[in-house]
């Protein structure tokens, strides 16, 4: 980026700028931010893309698939044209056209235990948009231990959770404190279980806005809390937890 805040990048922020909550000043917190997003499909593809119409100024994208034919009815950063192709490389050229002034990087692989700390240290905020507890319970273990900000998604059927972690917070719990036991993967599996393509936006969406208050700081934001919503029914509620005795987080 040339400018922070130059005449074309106010003008292309104007309406968030206005915001009293973010300003001058915060939209330069947005700007030199930088988040990784793991996963590009339904809860993915809305963080990437109104993270990067909000100005986060460095976007890393992990995702090892291609585009299907069945992602498109819930993943809205693709189309009919993208099947077959790399997520990430497709992300990268379209966020490109949105907002020419984020920097992207992008990786064509797994999160595993063998890479993720070296990825993890270029970010600040990391976002899960995976479909399985295995990936979030790894980016939970990993965020505790390189003191990360986690904003954790899953969706199934017509309903989605939230969390928020700060883990630069000492008495933060963590996704273990909340599952006694691992849940099974088969309650994330948009397969067999299915998935109204509207969910996904709304928890992305969601999740983007988490991602966004804790850049600006914004004091109102709680954590210790899970956000369960139920769009069959409308309803929206907050669960808090707190740390569990002999839990991993203890450790850290």
């Amino acid at each position: 980026m040339k400018s922070i805040l130059n005449k074309k990048s106010i003008e292309r922020y104007s309406r968030q700028i206005v915001l009293k909550n973010i300003g001058p000043i915060g939209q330069k917190k947005i700007i030199k931010s930088k988040v990784l997003v793991i996963g590009a499909g339904g809860l993915g593809c809305p963080v990437i893309d109104y993270l990067s119409r909000a100005g986060v100024g460095n976007i890393g994208i992990i995702d090892h698939d291609k585009v299907d034919i069945s992602n498109i009815h819930r993943q809205s950063m693709y189309d009919t044209k993208d099947i077959g192709k790399s997520k990430v490389i497709v992300l990268k050229k379209k966020i490109k056209l949105t907002n020419p002034l984020v920097k992207i990087k992008i990786y064509k692989e797994r999160i595993e235990k063998h890479n993720i700390e070296k990825i993890f240290k270029s970010y600040d905020y990391i976002v899960d948009g995976s479909d399985n507890f295995k990936t979030k319970f790894l980016l939970n273990e990993y965020s505790l231990k390189c003191k990360k900000v986690l904003i954790l998604g899953a969706i199934s059927k017509m309903d989605g959770h939230i969390f928020t972690f700060d883990f630069k917070n000492k008495n933060e719990p963590c996704l273990k404190c909340f599952y006694q036991t691992e849940p099974s993967d088969g309650i994330l599996n948009c397969e067999y279980e299915g998935i109204l393509g509207p969910v996904a936006g709304t928890v992305g969406n969601i999740q983007a806005i988490e991602v966004l208050k804790k850049i600006l700081n914004l004091k109102e934001q709680k954590n210790k809390k899970i956000l369960i919503i139920d769009l069959l029914n409308l309803e929206f509620r907050k669960v808090e937890f707190n740390k569990k005795k002999n839990c991993l987080c203890k450790k850290y």
